[in-house]
């Protein structure tokens, strides 16, 4: 609401207006932010990613059952597929992301991905068809990899004012916690219903569920376009290219020269200035603030801010880079967990027997559960302890994530040795399609472990690279915490792929063979442990010494105690104005 005071002619003016600043309305006027965004157009934008997410996980959960199923692949060949997948899918969008904040905008992006997206779902549908009727031809469901995700929650992320303390401190945190609730419910849907149909019903009918999902999606998406805040393009050309990309060509022109002082551009017009506003990091990056002379293309090239944008998205790669090792064990729910399960004893009451990917219920129901703990019990707990707006800073937010998947491998690899010694207690180990008699709930704490670890990581994750980088690569950034996934699940990839050949190079078994009771997963999650120990080693040290971009808070600061100073007045005022009367 607008701070109202009197003026010396009588009349009320607004001291903060009602409209955000950067946005407009569905019609390109200015967008008031009593009638947009916030959590009546965030309610929208959760609702779709319910359903994008359960069209994803429709085909990703069990995509590795349906290779080794219908397609025959061996265990090692479909973990690999399976990874490449995902890495595919989750890279994707940050190629797209460097497009869209020059030309399309989010909101129209949103809208074609969509659209590529059901096209691909029907694609898969075709590829099911001709498996179950024999056709070889229909091996590759790559085509589904496009997903709209990133746009979708940087267009959510924009309906929270940055400029405003609460909708910024508050929401849009809170935001980030209930947009992964969203996730999980949609997995859940898949899990649960979705696989279900596939394993036991039809492939075709599973997909097809999964196409009509996205479609309502879409349709959910359009609905709200009248309460949404949409950004205002400021300059036609890449950002990237503009002036971040810009910074390291002149940076590298510049080699020679020394940085104690430089020819800053400001409006066209150059200016002898010391670098007192630039940062001590990275500064050989203050090389490209030298202009080599006065044509009008040097006079445009860099400013002080330019080069502040690059180093800050330097200092995001040790983060980046330390994360992987987590996005590497993500990759194990989908793939190896899974066909653990396929061994053991599915059932749970009165004969039912759940298919093996539904195991991935226990992680949705955990994150559900969690996220409204987290954001209502968690975080005020620790806010109160900490006197920090989330509770948590969100690299300390992170490392805890990293910490605990690393324990989900440490009890993975326990019971895994349990499974294999009750094969052998049974002598099942040369029977591959004999159950093991050992519930499928030894399962579960490795699950538990695995996504409440996800809840601090991924979401960390989201906000940490929402939080810094420039305005104008949001796109871009909301990509980065995906393409950590991506190339998480290419690196497990190549680990798999390399200890399949070594393990099996003088003719044992490999630790990844096809059946599944002579393989040594174990061997592989003791690995996994260790490395995630050394990856949060490495990434307490960068994390130390990371210095987070402050300029929004101090920005915010002002606009406070700008506010806070006219609403005093405004006290003073009355009570001298009651005090005369």
């Amino acid at each position: 609401m607008a701070i109202i005071f009197p003026s010396v002619h009588g009349a009320e003016a607004p001291l903060l207006d009602d409209t955000v600043d950067g946005s407009v309305d569905f019609e390109g006027r200015p967008v008031h932010r009593s009638s947009s965004g916030v959590w009546r157009s965030a309610a929208f934008i959760i609702a779709v990613e319910v359903t994008e997410r359960s069209a994803f996980h429709g085909v990703g959960t069990n995509l590795i059952t349906y290779l080794t199923g219908p397609l025959g692949q061996s265990t090692a060949t479909a973990a690999d597929n399976v990874n490449a997948w995902t890495g595919t899918a989750a890279l994707l969008p940050l190629l797209g992301a460097f497009v869209v904040d020059a030309y399309l905008g989010r909101y129209h992006t949103i809208i074609v991905a969509s659209l590529v997206y059901i096209l691909g779902l029907g694609m898969v549908i075709m590829s099911a068809i001709l498996t179950s009727l024999g056709s070889s031809g229909c091996q590759n469901a790559n085509i589904v990899a496009t997903r709209s995700s990133p746009q979708v929650l940087a267009f959510g992320a924009d309906q929270f004012d940055g400029q405003h303390i609460k909708e910024r401190m508050i929401a849009k945190s809170s935001f980030f916690n209930w947009w992964y609730f969203g996730i999980s419910i949609g997995s859940l849907l898949s899990i649960l219903i979705i696989v279900y149909i596939e394993d036991y019903i039809s492939w075709a009918l599973g997909f097809g569920i999964v196409f009509i999902l996205m479609a309502v999606g879409l349709v959910i998406f359009l609905l709200g376009r009248k309460t949404y805040r949409y950004g205002v393009k400021e300059n036609d050309k890449n950002p990237f290219a503009r002036s971040i990309g810009m910074v390291f060509v002149a940076a590298v022109r510049n080699w020679h020269f020394t940085t104690s002082s430089v020819i800053v551009t400001n409006e066209g017009e150059v200016h002898q200035t010391p670098l007192q506003h630039s940062s001590d990091q990275f500064r050989f990056l203050n090389k490209a603030l030298h202009a080599p002379d006065c044509s009008g293309e040097a006079r445009k090239q860099c400013s002080i801010k330019d080069v502040e944008d690059a180093k800050a998205l330097l200092r995001l790669i040790p983060i980046w880079a330390t994360c992987l090792v987590y996005a590497i064990v993500f990759a194990q729910a989908s793939t190896f967990f899974t066909k653990q399960g396929v061994t053991m004893d599915r059932t749970i009451s009165h004969g039912f027997k759940i298919p093996a990917a539904s195991l991935q219920f226990f992680t949705s129901i955990a994150v559900t559960l969690f996220i409204p703990f987290y954001d209502s019990v968690f975080v005020p707990t620790a806010r109160a302890l900490t006197r920090k707006p989330s509770g948590i800073t969100i690299l300390q937010r992170i490392g805890t994530g990293i910490f605990l998947s690393a324990i989900s491998m440490v009890v993975a690899a326990l019971v895994e040795m349990k499974r294999l010694k009750t094969a052998q207690e049974y002598r099942l180990v040369d029977k591959p399609n004999t159950t093991v008699p050992m519930n499928v709930r030894w399962l579960v704490p490795q699950y538990l472990l695995f996504d409440v670890a996800d809840v601090f990581t991924v979401v960390g994750m989201q906000e940490f690279f929402n939080d810094q980088v420039q305005h104008e690569l949001r796109s871009m950034r909301l990509s980065f915490y995906l393409s950590v996934i991506g190339v998480g699940s290419i690196l497990s990839s190549l680990i798999v792929s390399t200890i399949d050949k070594l393990s099996s190079a003088d003719g044992g078994d490999s630790w990844f063979s096809s059946n599944i009771k002579r393989a040594h997963l174990h061997y592989f999650y003791w690995l996994l442990g260790g490395l995630s120990m050394v990856g949060l080693t490495a990434f307490v040290h960068f994390s130390r010494s990371f210095v987070y971009d402050k300029g929004w808070q101090l920005h915010l600061l002002i606009r406070f105690l700008h506010a806070f100073s006219w609403q005093c007045q405004i006290n003073c005022k009355y009570q001298q104005e009651e005090y005369l009367n």
